[in-house]
């Protein structure tokens, strides 16, 4: 098992991705630098072998694809997951892991908000995006996350072997956010001087249709996460819509004795109806979130005693 295992994925960093991985050698010696190349076609994964990192491919596109393969492959105390287009300083790496040794976080995060964000990144809905991603959570998750989207974090072994990669593409840090927040682990937070591209390096990130993905990311995450309070919302909207249209047909009713609107008086039973099953929807939904909620605590418990079963291993070892 490494001590710390820095984890890069890359898709076509041929600009930058050199200059990371000696950065992070330089600032963490002892940690093994891996950079997982994602069909790559200007030489990254050559580049980054050059510099002395281990590489590995994953074949199916995207950043979640490409995290699901680290988190399964790579065994380490701590892991420390950075971008491959050097907008992150590696100057922050030993403080982030650190916190992951020393506080047991769970999940430390590079807050770029807090710091040269917003002055360096030149790309104003990205901007409003990542405070309107970052408001969002906070809120509907109740939790105090900085930076919801940031590629920057360090983790533990506990986080990575109990943390179920569901998306395929840059939706991931929001999902990681998500998790971290529902299961009560510990998220601490490190300021880092983010910087933007270097020239001549070209982002992947499409405004709209990624931004579009994370939201609907967070509503499919919620409604799994918070089964009741999604249920219950829908509920009270459905009701609302179906007295709404029921309160002018039972006004009409008591002044004339007549229903001339049957199909309304219809539309608007089956409406409420359905928001009667809605709501007892979540109440269903949300038992079976408090079960999952407790087998989680027992796979942490599981990959705790492997994680020191791997420490022992180490020391017999050595």
């Amino acid at each position: 098992m490494d001590k710390i295992a820095v984890l890069v994925p890359c898709y076509n960093e041929s600009k930058t991705v050199k200059k990371v991985v000696e950065d992070f050698r330089r600032v963490l010696p002892e940690a093994v630098v891996y950079v997982y190349d994602n069909n790559s076609t200007d030489g990254t994964a050559e580049l980054a072998q050059e510099a002395g990192a281990v590489v590995r491919h994953e074949y199916q596109q995207g950043k979640g694809n490409v995290i699901r393969r680290m988190f399964r492959e790579i065994d380490a105390e701590v892991y420390l997951m950075v971008d491959g287009d050097d907008t992150y300083p590696a100057e922050a790496a030993p403080e982030m892991v650190k916190k992951v040794v020393e506080q047991q976080s769970d999940m430390v995060v590079g807050d770029r908000l807090s710091s040269t964000y917003y002055t360096e990144n030149k790309r104003p809905f990205h901007n409003f995006g990542n405070s309107f991603v970052k408001n969002c959570i906070n809120r509907f998750f109740d939790t105090n996350i900085q930076d919801i989207m940031t590629g920057y974090r360090a983790f533990s072994y506990q986080f990575v072997k109990t943390f179920p990669v569901l998306s395929h593409g840059f939706e991931i840090e929001t999902e990681m956010s998500i998790h971290a927040a529902d299961k009560h682990m510990q998220v601490d937070h490190v300021i880092i001087e983010y910087r933007d591209r270097p020239e001549g390096s070209v982002s992947k990130l499409n405004t709209f249709s990624d931004g579009f993905k994370v939201l609907t990311r967070i509503m499919n995450l919620y409604k799994n996460y918070k089964p009741l309070g999604f249920f219950s919302l829908l509920s009270a909207i459905l009701a609302v819509l179906g007295v709404a249209f029921l309160i002018p047909i039972l006004t009409e009713y008591w002044q004339t004795g007549l229903v001339p609107r049957f199909p309304t008086l219809i539309v608007c039973g089956f409406v409420l109806i359905a928001a009667l099953q809605s709501l007892f929807a979540g109440l269903v939904l949300q038992s079976m979130e408090q079960k999952n909620k407790q087998d989680f605590e027992m796979q942490l418990i599981a990959a705790h005693e492997r994680y020191q079963e791997l420490l022992k291993d180490g020391e017999r070892g050595a």
